[in-house]
């Protein structure tokens, strides 16, 4: 242990030695019996002070399997290296198992892809979610694949450093063209499926920055910069404005002269595509950023609705 470490939590001073396991993974390490102190005895106190020259010994486990079964499912990827890859979902592709879907999942495809690959994120062979976007949204998604690449990233959600832009066809011409939708977001009181705008301090700030990129025949199409992310955020603030995404079985109702496109194109999903995303490497420090072109069936739909 390092001379400076005097006075350090243990947890603390083990994350600085060793900075591939995170603080919260080393926690649990300690509290488990996994590290020994210089006398060779399990310290199970994470908040015990380190003894500086000291030598500790941390003995890390091998991953528990996570109980999602990997399935060799394609992925277009866009990077990857040891810590991170980026991923451009295809709509219809649930990214997490959950009730109705256990298994087909952006997840089980992962598991597949990196079998071997993934450090314990958190004890458990798994690949690190920091973000979502609806099973019938198309586009970007960054996934860790290590404890430090994790925990990084989640930090830069948290301070909403992301860079996210998405594409999204709208009802409608908004006016402005340029313009925020500030409005907290939480579980609907009515609906616990679907989210809602709720008064100040009852939700989670949500910010969206709009603007109009083409005006279309009784629609629009729009970029959205979202300032935070959350649950069906796009969806729901361009529907509180009177501009609900086209092909959104939730928060908007077609128009007639929309319908009639929306079948003849067999097209059944809210038309909204998560279109850039840029981060800061969380180990390597480097700016990254990404762009995904819009998909066929958007690229169709916006065909149908030229003026």
């Amino acid at each position: 242990m390092a001379d400076d470490a005097a006075g350090w939590r243990l947890d603390r001073a083990l994350a600085a030695a060793v900075p591939t396991l995170s603080r919260e993974r080393l926690k649990a390490l300690i509290s488990s019996g996994s590290v020994a102190g210089p006398q060779g005895i399990a310290v199970r106190d994470p908040a015990a002070k380190a003894v500086p020259g000291g030598v500790y010994a941390v003995e890390v486990p091998e991953p528990k399997p996570a109980h999602n079964e990997p399935q060799d499912i394609p992925l277009d990827i866009l990077f990857e290296d040891d810590h991170l890859l980026v991923v451009d979902k295809p709509a219809g592709l649930v990214v997490h198992p959950a009730a109705g879907n256990f298994d087909g999942t952006l997840v089980n495809a992962l598991l597949h892809h990196c079998a071997g690959r993934l450090s314990g994120i958190g004890g458990v062979a798994r690949p690190g979610i920091v973000h979502r976007i609806d099973k019938d949204t198309s586009g970007l998604l960054v996934v860790a694949k290590t404890d430090r690449a994790h925990e990084g990233l989640a930090a830069q959600f948290a301070k909403h450093s992301i860079h996210r832009l998405y594409y999204a066809v709208v009802a409608g011409l908004p006016k402005p063209p340029l313009g925020t939708v500030d409005a907290p977001l939480a579980r609907s009181s009515v609906n616990r499926k679907k989210m809602a705008i709720v008064e100040e301090g009852r939700g989670k700030r949500a910010v969206t920055h709009y603007r109009l990129v083409e005006p279309l025949r009784g629609a629009s199409l729009v970029e959205c910069r979202l300032e935070t992310g959350r649950t069906h955020q796009v969806r729901v603030h361009m529907a509180s404005i009177g501009h609900p995404l086209l092909g959104d079985p939730v928060y908007g109702r077609s128009r007639p002269e929309h319908k009639d496109v929306l079948k003849r194109l067999n097209f059944e999903r809210q038309a909204l595509h998560a279109a850039e995303l840029g981060f800061v490497h969380p180990v390597l420090n480097e700016n990254l950023s990404f762009k995904s072109a819009l998909p066929s069936d958007i690229q169709e739909l916006l065909r149908a609705l030229t003026v």
